[in-house]
């Protein structure tokens, strides 16, 4: 019994002493320094040999200006346990005060114990990085080098030139580093993404490709071709990057996947001419079953995607020829259930779909499989208004795949039925718990619908202009923009002034880009901006009126006003990475023929 006394006690005090840590740090953070020091000094007194809370409780005594306690403490530490590092704090003691010359001798001091003994380089470069000594930290590891050939800190100094603003030796060291240590790549490519976005003028954007294509002109090891590659995604310049891909995958054609993957991301960022190119050059050099299928899927996808009324009978045609190929595949699914899509969103054969899906179901798919089949019959439920049998095929996905990102798309998709249906109540709870969805796209559209919602029925507590709304958005979801387009206008009409408006215009505005009526959708968006400047829809109309003044009106000056708006005063925006690159490019940034 007395055992367990004691073990209790002993854990209770190690839980006091971590608060008691966890305070000191919150007390420094806010800058109560008096009160930090104090906890500090307790701390220090129990963990005498740790040079977090010796730096840490230092620190405290330098912001209230009490330098002889600074020194005492580090001096006597210095003395008790012989860390170089402590040199720098001392010296850096001193700099507070003014008087640099003895700072500098403390500095010297560090500096020589490296000469000693190489081991001591990292903690004493720290010590003076941490300081923001920048070249006393690069002199540091310049000499723990020197002293010791085998120790490697090319990739802190090369680090440390780019703090210090030499952009360029930095990315000469770090190409040198990455293509010495293959396995440091990442950590290479993340600090280069760190200096692109704080790169407002474009210049280091420049200067690093020129450097990568020399590069990959004077070795053709594809190890630079991978790394231009990466830079031209990090950019969205996927023509540029297929180019590298292509070289690559002449040198050495094992595998597809990097070119599969590019595709992707073409697609998730609508560049739907390079996609094809990719997958058509896929086609084209394999024959590998899977990959063929795989590629045939997303070249039709995307056709369909674009696809006008009077072209849908010559898709159909080449998706029945495809599955009249594919259909035995076990790889054939994707396809199947696209062909179920393209039957009821754009021919409105529903029973077809049905008959399709209910076969998949019946079928001995995998767990995922299965959910994929689910969704896409609950898709088709609700564009033929049978809201709870979808919503029931939804909870099973929910259900089968807890915490899985398809289960919360699948989550949010029961809560825009409910929507659909009026059972406003239901949908907003739901929304609200998918506000946190590790889905970017999904946890936006989840604050959307929330917001829609609440917003409406403070106003309108019969929830009139709501009801409207949700049947116009379900005419949007059956893909039906003229229909939806007519009954969003009847509800500005009805319900003008109301705060159902900015959701309004916003809707009326991407139905009209829908039917490719691109100045009258720039109108409504425009009516956002200057009407309704508070509401949730500013960056999408910002970034949409953007993309139509760039792609379709030829009006490049207007389009980069726009995309400059979201860069500087939506940071926070789905649309600012690309609004970004969007904007560098039409000011100019990138050099011709780069």
């Amino acid at each position: 019994m007395k055992k367990t006394a004691y073990i209790l006690i002993f854990l209770c005090s190690l839980l006091t002493w971590g608060q008691n840590e966890q305070l000191a740090q919150n007390y420094f953070d806010k800058g109560e320094f008096d009160k930090a020091a104090t906890l500090l000094d307790e701390i220090v007194k129990k963990q005498p040999n740790n040079t977090f809370f010796v730096q840490k409780l230092a620190a405290s005594y330098q912001q209230l200006q009490q330098y002889s306690k600074a020194d005492q403490l580090l001096t006597e530490k210095y003395d008790q346990y012989k860390l170089p590092s402590y040199l720098v704090e001392l010296g850096y003691n001193y700099q507070l005060q003014k008087n640099q010359s003895k700072a500098d001798s403390y500095y010297e001091k560090a500096f020589k114990e490296i000469e000693k003994n190489a081991n001591y380089t990292y903690s004493i470069a720290q010590a003076f990085e941490q300081k923001t000594l920048l070249q006393w930290a690069y002199k540091s590891y310049e000499a723990g080098q020197k002293a010791n050939p085998n120790l490697n800190f090319d990739y802190q100094m090369a680090l440390l030139q780019g703090q210090m603003g030499n952009l360029e030796n930095m990315t000469t060291k770090l190409f040198d580093y990455a293509y010495a240590n293959p396995n440091a790549l990442v950590n290479v490519q993340n600090q280069l993404s760190y200096f692109l976005q704080e790169d407002t003028e474009g210049t280091f954007l420049a200067s690093l490709k020129k450097e990568l294509l020399l590069r990959t002109q004077k070795n053709q090891d594809i190890f630079w071709n991978q790394f231009l590659s990466w830079l031209y995604i990090q950019q969205k310049e996927y023509s540029k990057a297929f180019i590298q891909e292509k070289a690559i995958y002449k040198r050495n054609p094992q595998s597809f996947e990097d070119i599969i993957q590019l595709a992707q991301l073409c697609i998730n960022d609508n560049d739907n001419e390079t996609a094809n190119n990719i997958f058509q050059f896929i086609i084209d050099n394999t024959n590998d079953e899977e990959t063929i299928i795989t590629a045939n899927y997303y070249i039709i996808k995307n056709q369909i995607e674009k696809a006008k009324p009077e072209e849908y009978l010559a898709i159909k045609q080449k998706l029945d020829n495809l599955l009249t190929q594919f259909g035995d595949s076990p790889y054939a699914l994707d396809l199947k259930l696209l062909s179920a899509q393209f039957y009821t969103f754009n021919l409105n054969q529903f029973l077809q779909s049905k008959t399709i899906l209910e076969g998949l179901l019946e079928k001995p798919y995998n767990i995922r499989q299965k959910a994929k089949i689910k969704m896409k019959y609950g898709d088709v439920l609700v564009y033929d208004e049978k809201f709870n049998q979808a919503i029931i095929y939804y909870a099973q996905i929910e259900n089968d795949l807890p915490n899985d990102e398809m289960a919360h798309e699948a989550t949010f998709k029961m809560a825009k039925t409910s929507f659909y249906k009026k059972d406003f109540d239901w949908a907003m709870k739901q929304a609200k718990e998918m506000k946190q969805a590790s889905s970017l796209l999904i946890a936006n559209d989840a604050v959307e619908l929330f917001l829609l919602i609440s917003d409406n029925t403070a106003e309108d507590s019969l929830r009139v202009a709501l009801q409207d709304y949700a049947k116009a958005e379900l005419l949007e979801y059956k893909n039906k923009p003229t229909e939806a387009l007519t009954a969003f206008l009847q509800i500005l009409e009805k319900h003008k002034g109301n705060s159902i408006e900015p959701s309004t215009i916003y809707r009326v505005a991407r139905n009209y880009e829908k039917l490719g009526e691109y100045n009258k959708a720039v109108t409504y968006y425009e009516q956002i901006l200057t009407k309704h400047k508070d509401s949730y829809y500013i960056d999408e109309a910002l970034y949409f009126s953007a993309e139509i003044y760039r792609k379709y009106l030829n009006e490049s000056e207007k389009a980069k006003g726009y995309y400059e708006k979201v860069v500087l005063e939506h940071p926070d925006s789905i649309y600012f990475t690309a609004s970004r690159i969007q904007f560098r490019s039409l000011r100019g940034d990138k050099q011709a023929g780069i």
